[in-house]
């Protein structure tokens, strides 16, 4: 009688640590699920490279990222110029055309008016504490946002990788920004 118990209480003990392997395994599986889940991803094309037009990507894409997105930004034509080191100094600011500048169109002709507008913006924006472009692009960079140069327009440009920001990835084609905006909840053209 003896065996027949051992063998039934050694049965359980087996079913037992079985379950408890497999909840283990389900557990684990459901994590996975939640993390991928929460792991929402946003994608923003970033074509216009004008002091006004680099806030709004940099700005989006560090807030998202704050909130523990995974956000690529891929910068092409000339939004190409916001991660260029040197030139993302000296954004310029179209005037003419643009019906919130609080400037005539006639007026905001005159050469050496996108300059004036563009000095104007900057001194608003220090003025006010807003964080400068090289500053919203350290804080992309440290938030894990990925800043994306566009291959074809650095050729196009004749740019080289040594022009932009540390951290900015370099060589990416159209084929991969498509493949992330494919798999992104939210994509952006800006």
């Amino acid at each position: 009688m003896s065996t027949g118990t051992q063998s039934t209480a050694g049965e359980t003990i087996e079913d037992a640590a079985a379950l408890e392997a497999r909840i283990e395994e389900l557990e684990t599986e459901l994590a996975e699920v939640k993390a991928d889940e929460d792991n929402q991803q946003m994608v923003i094309i970033a074509t216009k490279g004008t002091l006004d037009m680099a806030y709004p990507p940099l700005i989006l894409a560090s807030t998202a990222a704050a909130f523990g997105w995974d956000v690529t930004i891929f910068h092409t034509f000339w939004g190409l110029e916001i991660l260029h080191e040197e030139h993302s100094q000296e954004l310029g600011l179209s005037s003419v055309g643009n019906p919130n500048m609080p400037i005539p169109n006639v007026i905001a002709a005159l050469p050496g008016m996108d300059r004036a507008t563009a000095k104007m913006m900057e001194k608003r924006i220090a003025d006010n504490d807003v964080a400068s472009v090289e500053d919203l692009i350290e804080t992309s960079l440290d938030s894990g946002v990925e800043l994306q140069a566009c291959q074809m327009t650095i050729d196009l440009l004749d740019y080289n990788e040594a022009d932009f920001y540390d951290g900015v990835e370099v060589g990416v084609g159209a084929a991969t920004a498509f493949q992330r905006m494919a798999d992104a909840e939210i994509q952006l053209l800006v």
